[in-house]
């Protein structure tokens, strides 16, 4: 999100949400600013810190596979009878999908009432846009019968902005390099962040096959007590079902524990295992009561649009997905690679980056599976990469591959993007980069109907 020219020098309650996102981007002098000093005073201001009685909060921390365990979580709870509020980060298409309650998006006035509270709690201290928005959602929660509040960190876990409030208890999900200007460039240093958001003899679950050693190690000086993936809970993968087995209990009475179960909604095989992670998660719990057949309605129903998204256009079938750090793109280049194994053809590539993204390994592993790129000027976005670094990175990737340089157009909008795509006669498309990318695309594609 860009600062308005005629960014408004002050909000109220009569404002619009449209004023308040214009006014909370010019509180702050840095867009990203780690540390809990200034967002936990103003939670403590607000009285949210603590937990609200009869509400659970759950932390959701990772580099890939947050959102996806979030909306798994998030559809089982809701099958299973439970209000449940969402915090998720960025927004796709609207800045009202950041927060729901039950899967229902706040309103323009319900966000415009959580603003007003927090910009009389923070008084005159400084707050980041990522700050003062979750700060905003958390206390609008708060105000809510809820059963359960979900909370997916922005950046890294120890110092981000959803770590001032307590939880009782995480979830941490895949670790690999991203943000690595803010987190470290090695796993080790960003486990470390991640770890930040466990607590002292409660609740984590982490689906990562291979946790880092100082994650591993932070979870046993505050003596949490630890699932991990492999070691305590594993997953099977079969033809039509999966299974999840709890390993530490083998006798264990849950209807859900090793058995055959639906597959999630969510495309892409890495999805079983941020539901493993999600029933591990379950399998702790004594404050719900969740049956296999909330489980398997909760798989079933479960959408997160953006993440391996398809859409039939015209007479091309489009594949959406927000992978953005070379963990995700893998993923993503695993998909197409089946795909076009079966087709026998390969789909153009619409795609674009942010300036602080591995793009030279992004391309890479996306290079064998493309017959041609798009790529998408994403200016006035502050953080974006000039398509002609882009193209740079792909003729780079060519001379590397010793390939042929790529068939490569660049378009100065997401509507000429599209039109140039479906002026083509290939009929598949990926579209990937960054949420920026995807939500351009989309929102495009929203508007021209």
């Amino acid at each position: 999100m860009k600062v308005s020219a005629d960014a408004p020098s002050v909000a109220d309650a009569t404002s619009s949400l449209s004023v308040w996102l214009d006014y909370l981007m010019q509180l702050h002098a840095k867009t990203i600013d780690m540390g809990l000093a200034r967002v936990g005073q103003v939670a403590h201001n607000l009285g949210v810190v603590e937990i609200k009685p009869g509400t659970q909060r759950v932390v959701v921390a990772g580099t890939n596979g947050k959102g996806s365990s979030v909306a798994m979580l998030s559809a089982i709870m809701q099958a299973a009878g439970y209000r449940v509020g969402c915090y998720t980060s960025p927004h796709l298409i609207r800045f009202n999908e950041r927060a729901q309650v039950n899967g229902q998006c706040l309103s323009d006035e319900e966000w415009v009432a959580a603003f007003v509270a927090v910009e009389q709690a923070r008084q005159d201290i400084s707050l980041s846009f990522f700050e003062f928005t979750t700060l905003a959602a958390i206390w609008y929660f708060h105000q809510q019968p809820l059963d359960l509040v979900i909370l997916e960190v922005g950046l890294g876990g120890r110092l981000d902005a959803v770590n001032a409030v307590d939880n009782s208890s995480c979830i941490i999900t895949a670790i690999d390099l991203d943000h690595q200007d803010y987190l470290g460039d090695n796993r080790e240093d960003i486990g470390y962040e991640k770890a930040g958001v466990m607590r002292a003899n409660k609740l984590c679950v982490c689906s990562d096959p291979q946790p880092p050693k100082r994650l591993l190690e932070q979870a046993k000086k505050q003596q949490v007590y630890l699932k991990c993936l492999g070691r305590d809970f594993s997953f099977q993968p079969r033809e039509a079902h999966w299974r999840f087995k709890d390993l530490c209990d083998a006798s264990s009475q849950k209807s859900y524990n090793d058995v055959d179960l639906i597959l999630p909604a969510l495309a892409g095989d890495f999805q079983l295992q941020n539901a493993a992670g999600v029933l591990a998660w379950l399998q702790a719990q004594t404050a719900f009561d969740i049956s296999r057949s909330a489980i398997e309605a909760g798989l079933k129903a479960v959408t997160h649009p953006g993440r391996m998204q398809f859409m039939r256009l015209g007479h091309q079938d489009w594949l959406f997905d927000v992978a953005h750090n070379p963990q995700a793109v893998a993923q993503l280049a695993r998909k197409v690679s089946q795909q076009n194994s079966q087709l026998l053809t390969k789909p153009i590539g619409v795609f674009a980056a942010l300036a602080d993204k591995d793009v030279q390994s992004m391309i890479a592993q996306m290079w064998s599976h493309i017959d041609r790129w798009v790529l998408l000027d994403l200016s006035p976005e502050p953080r974006a990469l000039e398509p002609s670094v882009m193209q740079r990175h792909l003729n780079d990737t060519a001379v590397i591959q010793g390939d042929e340089l790529a068939i490569c157009t660049i378009a100065k909008t997401a509507s000429e993007a599209i039109t140039m795509v479906q002026n083509l006669a290939q009929t598949r498309v990926v579209a990937f980069g960054s949420f920026v990318t995807v939500g351009a695309l989309m929102t495009e594609l929203q508007q021209s109907g």
